[in-house]
Order: C-alpha cells, then structure tokens, then sequence
C-alpha cells in the first residue's frame, strides 16, 4: 500500500508572498519521506468544508508546474478536475506540458463536477448533472485520443474539436494516466470501469461498496477490475500519542477492501512535522501489506 499527500487548504502557508517557498518545502518533504504521489484540489474558491470561501485557493495547474520544478520524483496531479471547468483539448495540453516538464510524472485526476457557487462565481461553465457527466466523457475520450496517434476530428454532443493533434506528446507510456474521482455508483463508476486507470472515492465505511459497485460495472463491459487502481481520500491529523495508530487501523481497513493507494490531508502540513512522522512510522509500514 502506499501513501500519496492531497493538499486542499492554503491558509496555512503564509502571506502570498511565502507561499511559494511553503509549498516548495512541503512538496520536498513529501517527496524524500516516500510519498508516492501530490495531489491538489482544484478549485476556485476555498470549499466549505474546508473553510470559508474567501480563503486562500491557488490554480492547481500552475501550481502542479511549480512544484514539478521542485521536485524529481513524485507523481503530480489534482484530485479532481471539475471536467467543465477547462475546454478538453486545452486540459489535455495542460496535462501533457506537465508530463513533458515533469519528466513523466503527471496523471489526469478527473471528475463531472460540483461546486456550483464557484463556478457560477467566476463565470465557468458547469451545467445540469446530467450535462457535466457527459461532459467528462467526452473530455476523456478527447484527452485519450490526443494522447494517441490519431489526429482526426473529434465530434460530441458538447464538444467539436477539427484536430486532435498534441505536439510533443507526453512522455508517459502509453499516456498520462487517469483517474476519475467521485463516489457516485450509478453513473460515476461506470464511466471509471470504461475509461479509468484508478479511481479515488471518500473512504468511510461504505469505501468497500464502491469497489463492489466498480466490479460490477467492470463485468458488465468486459473488463477485468483489477486493471483500476482503488485510491481512497482520508483527512489525516496526528495530535495524540495514538493517531499513528489509528490511522494505520484505517488504512488496513481499506487495505482489505482492495484499496492500495490512499491520499491524506495532512493537518498541520506546512509545518513538516507531520510528514516527517508519517514517512517514518507509516509509509514504510503499509509498504509491505
């Protein structure tokens, strides 16, 4: 099993001005205590469980290229992209100049979308929800398509592109890979079992269902499941003497529901000792479940 860092709140960086070297420090930490992977929220506006909605939010793009310059190893990506917020040959592009200035480490994290007040806040697109499921379909068949040889036209319900050329190409085999986030067991897993390298649910007590409901709709398309990576999102917070241990409950727990990969928010991260902690009782412990 292994442990990636999400990071879903900037208040605790610092002014603008030390949030650059913040992250910089963070990312690097990650990095050197074995976490396999960084992920950040993308959104706009800070979210509600979270914060207040004018606290501190980066663009997740920019910031994932800053930090690829920080870093050489970690595998780089949001958990999620809302699919409507970025027309789908501009995300591919963005993902695929990641991957190049990355050195083969960016993933596609995807979903249809939620947060409405933002969106409508900023003037981005985002529609009903039957409009934004279609939405992210159509935008993973577009990313994979530039993502492959075929340069053709690509012609959708929502989206007309006259070229799928993408040149350079990322330098991720066969492609960036894809991960498609969200819980939702009727239409959300099955798009992941159609089209999905991992999938990425909350995981409480129901994580498990979501893997049941994943076979499932694996079965029905012909695909074997255990092609899918099951990552799992927790909020992780070490404040007492038996929060290790706990947390370590936690992940077996996910670990026997088939789950190999968990993203944490980190409590406190900006303070590096908790991903110290973590990279010295946890990383090394889950690696050989």
């Amino acid at each position: 099993m292994k442990l990636a860092l999400h990071i879903n709140d900037y208040a605790g960086l610092g002014a603008p001005a030390r949030m650059a070297s913040a992250l910089a420090r963070i990312a690097r930490t990650a990095e050197d205590t074995g976490f396999c992977r960084l992920s950040l929220t993308d959104h706009v506006w800070q979210i509600s469980m979270i914060g207040e909605e004018h606290e501190p939010m980066l663009e997740s793009y920019t910031t994932l290229g800053f930090l690829a310059g920080q870093t050489r190893t970690i595998e780089l990506q949001t958990l999620v992209t809302a699919a409507t917020y970025r027309p789908p040959g501009l995300l591919a592009k963005i993902v695929t100049t990641l991957d190049v200035l990355s050195g083969g480490r960016a993933w596609l994290g995807i979903g249809a979308g939620w947060n409405e007040q933002e969106a409508v806040g900023l003037g981005l697109p985002y529609g009903q929800q039957s409009e934004r499921f279609a939405r992210l379909e159509e935008t993973v068949q577009i990313c994979t398509q530039m993502w492959g040889e075929e340069q053709d036209s690509f012609v959708g319900e929502h989206h007309q592109l006259a070229s799928t050329l993408n040149s350079p190409q990322a330098l991720s085999s066969p492609r960036p890979r894809i991960l498609i986030g969200g819980g939702g067991e009727r239409v959300t897993l099955r798009l992941a079992a159609r089209y999905a390298d991992a999938i990425n649910v909350y995981g409480g007590p129901d994580a498990g269902q979501k893997v049941t409901r994943l076979r499932e709709h694996c079965e029905a398309v012909g695909r074997d499941v255990d092609e899918i990576e099951k990552t799992a999102f927790l909020p992780i917070a070490l404040k007492t003497a038996g929060d290790v241990d706990r947390l370590l409950d936690e992940l077996r727990r996910l670990h026997e529901s088939e789950f190999t990969t968990v993203y944490g928010a980190v409590a406190d991260v900006a303070a590096l000792a908790p991903l110290e902690t973590l990279g010295s009782k946890v990383v090394p412990e889950i690696a050989a479940w």
